[in-house]
């Protein structure tokens, strides 16, 4: 594999929607439903959201390889050297192959005033949390989030400390 994070903008919005599909559907559906997942990628992937998530301060990043878009992530500076990992996700046919671990270690060289990088996760999302346990992470707090429609994100707050 040849990997790189590349900084997105505007014009990646597309790339990253597809990306989304793709992962989300094949990921998601068993963990919280199929309706939840349409919900949830037509509100947060929309091209007006993504923007305004832009807009907003979140800086995303293409996980390439080989200059072929095999994921997405998104960060956004708190202040006072904490940040938050809004989004990480890598195809699943390129999971387990270390570029989740490349990502997390490419962020955190990216922003080297990083003291704390904190996350969001879906509580049944073991493969997920035993990959940020791996990486660092601590389970932080346990939180429920209202997304509208009668739909709730059920997550754990992970921390990692640096």
């Amino acid at each position: 594999m040849n990997l790189h994070l590349s900084a997105a903008a505007e014009k990646d919005i597309f790339t990253i929607q597809a990306l989304a599909h793709e992962i989300w559907n094949d990921h998601y559906p068993a963990i919280i439903g199929q309706e939840q997942v349409d919900y949830m990628l037509n509100r947060m992937y929309a091209a007006d959201s993504m923007l305004a998530q832009m807009l907003s301060g979140q800086q995303f990043f293409l996980v390439l390889d080989n200059e072929n878009p095999i994921g997405f992530a998104s960060v956004e500076n708190k202040g006072s050297g904490n940040y938050f990992l809004n989004k990480c996700y890598i195809k699943t046919s390129t999971q387990r192959s270390g570029v989740g671990s490349y990502v997390i270690h490419e962020i955190l060289r990216n922003y080297p005033d990083c003291r704390e990088l904190r996350l969001q996760v879906n509580r049944q999302n073991y493969k997920a949390i035993n990959f940020y346990f791996k990486m660092g992470f601590v389970i932080e707090q346990v939180a429920d989030f209202d997304i509208g429609d009668g739909y709730f994100m059920n997550d754990f707050i992970m921390l990692l400390n640096r």
